[in-house]
């Protein structure tokens, strides 16, 4: 067992719900997945004992967003700013998951709202830098497409083109 699972012992947990684990890094370009994954569990654990903690479920959002695992990391943010809707770094870490999967136009709206939950001139700072990112990625066009259209009628038109394409070459 990793030191992380053995600081996150049931009573260490219990007796004081609002601490967050240690992260056992700095740099999360060097940790083993073997110890990342002690990490998630960890965490895991922790969450189920304190069901209302908003900050273990953003830590754990985190922690699968570090293993690229998208929907949960998702999954534990979403529930995270469902235990506390003004919960800050919920919403801007929910806001950044977005950003980085270039889903722009939901990580511009997100974000939006983690500046109006910012509670100091720091908070502020880093929600307003995100912001600032996201709408020069829009401005680059650098966002994956709102497919909000129907493709029916292109995807018909591009049939019958070739269709009298193909029918004019045996045709001739």
């Amino acid at each position: 067992m990793s030191n992380v699972a053995l600081q996150l012992t049931g009573q260490d947990v219990a007796s004081t719900p609002l601490r967050l684990p240690a992260v056992p890094w700095r740099d999360p370009h060097t940790v083993s997945p073997g110890e990342l994954s002690d990490y998630i569990a960890s965490l895991e654990l922790a969450c189920q004992e304190n069901p209302g903690s908003p900050d273990l479920s953003t830590c754990l959002g985190m922690a699968h967003a570090m293993n690229y695992d998208a929907y949960r990391s998702m999954d534990a943010l979403e529930a995270a700013r469902e235990i506390d809707p003004t919960h800050f770094f919920a919403q801007l870490k929910y806001a950044e998951l977005h950003y980085r999967l270039r889903a722009l136009i939901k990580a511009e709206r997100e974000t939006v709202r983690a500046v109006e939950l910012a509670s100091n001139a720091w908070e502020l700072s880093l929600a307003r830098h995100q912001l600032q990112e996201i709408r020069r990625l829009m401005r680059e066009g650098t966002q994956k497409p709102e497919w909000t259209k129907p493709l029916a009628a292109p995807s018909l038109a591009l049939g019958l083109m070739l269709f009298a394409i193909l029918l004019t070459a045996v045709l001739r």
